[in-house]
């Protein structure tokens, strides 16, 4: 058996508490599951090693208040009909032995009340008959934790140190955890196990097995087993509906997606339309003012053209008049 720990954290402080539960029992679904489906194989790993099936939930109680909260009434009968319950109070340094063993009482009256079924130590064993039936009377054990080490007798121990004295984790007239701890992994731990296995993963294999099919029909004489062509036939067929409904929505979004492309393809090249009438009355009014420009040039140059001409003329009338006024001269 794997050693894995689900510590749920945050367990109770939604506003919401009425689903807080469902995450812890989904994950024992999800481990029957596994088991189930490995077990369906042909070719089967279902060594020790692997089974990572929930084989024992401790539920901490606090101990502030006078008993059971709802929360706990209701998480603790959903988790007992899937796995092997044990309630604990935790932080039992916290109250007096007085206030302990009522509280203890009180929360197995509660139980019982509801109709929780918490997992029992066997007493069907000669063995251990005595011991076990002791500690089915001290149940819910009160137990409590530490992080530091505080010498207690020339001995590193566990504990917890008050102004008022020292609490050790592992001693027995402290607080319950060394016989917890007994009573789980050295003495019931196949127990544990083989209830797990008979009681809850059957409980939960019949269920599955049944919605699939693979369960009986009728009943007395009469019931038989279905048959693996009809189961077959039956699973192939809904196997058939699933894979026409995901290739009609594979369908469906390739025709949304494509459409899509469309418009954006429409939309692309209406905006080069736009773009190109822009340009192009862009260009015609560039030509245009171009042309001008151009006309209004030429017109200058012609102007300086004539203006040039008329200087010109002048100028070459006058430089005749001046040789023919010198040749008068002359001939004086």
């Amino acid at each position: 058996m794997v050693d894995k720990s689900l510590k749920r954290k945050g367990f109770g402080d939604q506003i919401n508490k009425g689903d807080s539960y469902k995450s812890v029992v989904e994950y024992i679904d999800q481990q029957f599951e596994r088991y189930l489906q490995e077990e369906l194989k042909i070719h089967r790993n279902q060594s020790p090693v692997n089974d990572t099936r929930v084989h024992i939930c401790l539920y901490m109680i606090s101990p502030v208040g006078h008993g059971l909260r709802a929360i706990d009434l209701v998480t603790m009968r959903s988790l007992a009909a899937k796995c092997n319950l044990i309630p604990l109070i935790a932080k039992s340094d916290t109250i007096m032995r007085l206030e302990l063993e009522r509280l203890r009482v009180k929360i197995m009256s509660e139980i019982v009340t509801n109709g929780i079924n918490i997992y029992r130590f066997p007493t069907d064993d000669t063995d251990v008959a005595d011991l076990n039936g002791k500690n089915n009377t001290l149940l819910p054990f009160a137990v409590m934790a530490s992080n530091e080490f505080v010498e207690v007798d020339s001995k590193q121990m566990r504990a917890r140190v008050y102004p008022w004295g020292t609490v050790q984790v592992e001693n027995e007239n402290h607080c319950d955890f060394v016989r917890l701890r007994d009573m789980i992994l050295r003495i019931n731990m196949e127990d544990l196990r083989e209830t797990t296995h008979s009681r809850h993963y059957e409980l939960y294999r019949r269920v599955r097995l049944e919605q699939i099919d693979f369960g009986t029909v009728g009943a007395g004489d009469t019931a038989k087993t279905t048959s693996c062509e009809k189961t077959y036939n039956k699973l192939y067929a809904a196997h058939l509906k699933e894979m026409k409904r995901e290739e009609d929505e594979m369908r469906e979004r390739f025709v949304l997606r494509v459409k899509g492309k469309e418009a954006e393809l429409k939309e692309a090249e209406k905006e080069l339309h736009l773009r190109f009438d822009r340009l192009k009355k862009q260009s015609t009014e560039d030509k245009r003012r171009l042309e001008l420009d151009k006309q209004k040039l030429d017109d200058d140059i012609a102007a300086l053209n004539a203006r040039k001409q008329s200087v010109l003329g002048g100028a070459g009338a006058n430089l005749t008049l001046q040789q023919s006024m010198l040749g008068k001269n002359k001939k004086k």
